[in-house]
Formats: C-alpha cells, sequence, structure tokens
C-alpha cells in the first residue's frame, strides 16, 4: 500500500511539473490547468503558403484562373511603369480573350504610403470587383492586398487592421476576394506572404498589416518578367532575398516567442524560426551564392534571373512564417526619413532609398550583434554563402557573416553605407525613434536591443566598407 501511495504522489508531481499546453497535455490535466496561466511563450507554429504556378510564360493562363473561379469583374493593379510593358499587356490579352470584366488601375505609388494605400482602397470600394490581380513588385502586390482587405470590410478604420503599436492590430475575420499576384521582380516574395507594408507618413517610418487572410489565392511566378529588371532593381531586390532568409533563419525560435496566444486566430503571421521556414530559408541562401551575380550583371541570362526569382519566393515561404526582424526593422525609417536620393534604374517622380537597399545597409552590423545568440547558424549562413568556414571560431561567427555580407555589397556596387544615402549622425536619433514601434520584427531578433544599441547599429553603419 505504501508503494501505490508512492506512485501515486510521484505521477501527481510529474503531472504538476510538465508542459500544460495543448500539444503536450491531455485529460484531466488539460482541464485543471490553464495554458493561459501557465504558458507564456508560444508551443507551435502554423505554417502557411500560397499556391504558386512556376514557369516562362505561365502568366497567359491567369484568364483562364479567373474564368475558372467564376470572377464576375477584376480589378487589375500595377503601377505608371509596368502598364505599358509586356507583363501588363500578357495579363490584359489573356482576360479579353477569355472574356473577364476587368478595370486597371495603374496608380501605385513605388514604396507606397498610407496616402497611396488609401486611394487604392477608394478605386477598389467604388467598384464591386469579386476578385484581384496584382501584376508587380512588392509595392504594387502590397496595395493590392491593402485594397483587398478594405473593401471587403468597407467600414474599418485604417488603423484597425495596421500593426501595433500604431495601429490595432485586429485579426481579419472578413471573407477576403481572391488575389492572384504575378511579381514582376525577384525580392519581396510578396505573393506568398500575408503581409502588406507600407510608409506611415506622419510617423516617417514604414509599419504594415500582417494577417494570413491577406496571402494571395495563387502566385504565378514567371521568369520572364524578371528580364525586364535594370541592374539596380535587380540587385537592391537580390539583397531583400538575402535578407528575408537570412533574418528568418537567425530569428528567435517559435517556441521562445511570446505572448502564447489565448486563441489561434491571435498567433501572428511572424512566428520565430522553425523547422519548416528553416528549410526555405536555407534553400534560398544556397540559390543566392550561385545565381545572384550572374543575375545582376547579365540581364538576358534566363537561368540566373529565374533561379532568383524561384529564391525569392522560397525566402518568400520562409519569412512568410518565421519572421524578420532586426534588418528590416531598421530599415523602415531609412526608407521613411529618405531626403533626396533617386536610385539608378527606378522611374520615380518622388525620393526612394528602395527597399532592398534600405534593408542590407545595416546587414554587417546587425549580424555581428546578433551571432552571439546563436552562432552555429550564423557561421552555417556564412557556409550557404560560399566562404570555407574552417577555422573560424564560434565567437568570431559575426564578424565571418558580417565580412561575407560587406563583399556581396561591394561586388553589387552598393552604396557606401547611410551616408552615401543622405543620412549623418545626426539623424540617428530619429532613425531609432523610427524604430522602436516596429516590435512585429524587432521582437523576433535573436538578442533584445536597447535605444543605444540601435543608434550604435545605426552609427557602424554609417560606412560599410
Amino acid at each position: 500500500m505504501a508503494g501505490r501511495v508512492k506512485v501515486f504522489q510521484l505521477l501527481k508531481s510529474l503531472s504538476s511539473a510538465l508542459c500544460q499546453c495543448p500539444a503536450h497535455s491531455a485529460g484531466r490535466i488539460n482541464v485543471l490547468h490553464s495554458t493561459q496561466s501557465r504558458k507564456t511563450t508560444d508551443y507551435a507554429f502554423e505554417m502557411a503558403c500560397s499556391t504558386v504556378r512556376y514557369g516562362p510564360g505561365v502568366t497567359k493562363e491567369v484568364g483562364q484562373d479567373l474564368q475558372t473561379m467564376g470572377a464576375k469583374k477584376v480589378l487589375v493593379m500595377t503601377d505608371k511603369t509596368l502598364a505599358t510593358m509586356s507583363p501588363v499587356s500578357t495579363v490584359l490579352d489573356s482576360l479579353a480573350k477569355h472574356r473577364v470584366n476587368f478595370s486597371l488601375y495603374d496608380n501605385v505609388r513605388i514604396e507606397p504610403t498610407d496616402s497611396s494605400f488609401k486611394n487604392a482602397v477608394e478605386f477598389a470600394k467604388s467598384g464591386c470587383f469579386d476578385a484581384y490581380v496584382a501584376v508587380g513588385g512588392g509595392s504594387v502586390i502590397d496595395t493590392c492586398k491593402a485594397a483587398n482587405l478594405y473593401a471587403s470590410d468597407p467600414h474599418a478604420d485604417f488603423l484597425d487592421y495596421v500593426n501595433p503599436p500604431i495601429g490595432k492590430g485586429k485579426p481579419v475575420t472578413v471573407q477576403l476576394s481572391p488575389l492572384i499576384a504575378i511579381p514582376t521582380t525577384a525580392g519581396t516574395g510578396s505573393e506568398t506572404t500575408g503581409v502588406a507594408i507600407f510608409d506611415y507618413e506622419p510617423m516617417k517610418a514604414k509599419t504594415g498589416i500582417a494577417s494570413r487572410a491577406l496571402r494571395p489565392t495563387l502566385g504565378i511566378i514567371d521568369p520572364l518578367h524578371t528580364l525586364l529588371m535594370p541592374e539596380r532593381v535587380a540587385a537592391y531586390s537580390g539583397f531583400d532575398v538575402l535578407c528575408h532568409a537570412l533574418e528568418s533563419y537567425t530569428a528567435i525560435p517559435y517556441h521562445e516567442r511570446s505572448p502564447c496566444p489565448e486563441n489561434p486566430i491571435l498567433r501572428p503571421a511572424y512566428q520565430g524560426s522553425n523547422p519548416i521556414s528553416d528549410v526555405w530559408a536555407v534553400h534560398a541562401l544556397g540559390i543566392l551564392a550561385k545565381y545572384f551575380k550572374r543575375s545582376v550583371y547579365h540581364q538576358d541570362d534566363v537561368e540566373a534571373r529565374s533561379k532568383m526569382h524561384l529564391a525569392s519566393t522560397c525566402a518568400g515561404v520562409g519569412f512568410g512564417n518565421a519572421g524578420v526582424h532586426l534588418c528590416h526593422g531598421m530599415s523602415y525609417p531609412i526608407s521613411g526619413n529618405v531626403k533626396n536620393f533617386h536610385p539608378e534604374g527606378y522611374k520615380c517622380d518622388h525620393a526612394i532609398i528602395p527597399h532592398g537597399l534600405s534593408v542590407v545597409m545595416t546587414s554587417p552590423a546587425v549580424f555581428a550583434f546578433t551571432a552571439p545568440m546563436c552562432p552555429e547558424r550564423h557561421l552555417e549562413a556564412v557556409q550557404l554563402l560560399g566562404k570555407d568556414i574552417t577555422g573560424i571560431k564560434r565567437e568570431d561567427a559575426g564578424l565571418a557573416l558580417a565580412d561575407v555580407l560587406r563583399s556581396y555589397m561591394s561586388e553589387m556596387k552598393v552604396d557606401n553605407g547611410l551616408e552615401a544615402l543622405g543620412f549623418t549622425e545626426e539623424d540617428i536619433p530619429a532613425l531609432v525613434k523610427g524604430t522602436l514601434p516596429q516590435h512585429r520584427v524587432t521582437k523576433l531578433a535573436p538578442r533584445e536591443q536597447s535605444e543605444d544599441d540601435l543608434a550604435y547599429l545605426f552609427e557602424r553603419s554609417m560606412k560599410i566598407y
């Protein structure tokens, strides 16, 4: 009898010590102990990605897709430059051929703002559209996601769905219309993600809307479109792919992210690194090492540009579920505080710092900073990007990755730091201020940052070489 009592006491002790989350508990234990009272970090991740179709010339199938969906009135969204080029004409020809009624909106702003989002939203609301097609880079696809969302919830205030602490970050519970995304750059991976990014003009910083509900219904990956990218567009877009893969691979693990959601709908799209997103990030880095330089300097290299188009999609699936961290969080005020920078290859009537350029500028400093938290992952990234890691110590992982990144930036003729983009050290307080609200991404960094840390990282990024 005494033995039975001891066994019972041991089992009771184990029951109170074990994880009480739904993934590891059952029956009476789960009733006795609530997840919310016991669990502070998450215990699960959710994998989601759009259906994608890949192949040269596959854009011509979009009319059949919409016909199959039963679409009655389609909004095709693009920008002024692409509106006169073959990707858009191919889409419109396909819709006409298959007798799909459509309207064209070509007023998307490159590096969109809250104002340009609202303009697109008003157009979408006025048309009673039941399907959307976005033809362009991340600016176009993200604008189309926002138009679809707010047209589906016409009484919502704009900040209702914007990420906190800037907006309310409401979960999306309305039914959105089908959206087909046709990317023309090899960079954002927006055809695979539930994120729409824009410059919030009152704060001079980027923010966004993040929900799996925004994820396109179908991504049509037609590598022929990437042959139209000028050299600088290919370079900056490629660096966006590079940082997507690196940041998602080095993000805080999903089971260390807090808080643990009380309801699955509250689990964010950006969840932290996880075993499935890791696969996509690693694959993208391998492609980059082999094809990035070729794709930039050989515009007619179909193989290289096709591979980079795939790398963009792969990295998009990875970061669309794991998230990005400091390079992106710090890039948002860099873009938002642009002064007079007009990059080569971008046909804009306003100053912009292309997203990929703003992201990669801080990457050497950032990864030197984050490496002590997960040196093995940083070393593996060095190796994946083509450098022998024999003899490199764990404590030198960050410096090694920073050196590799500087080498890539030098090869791709990236401007020498934030100073070359028009910033001075006097701008650092404003850049730090614009980074602080970016909790959606900065809290995914493997190392916490103080305001002084952020100021140091911006200072280290004033010059790269």
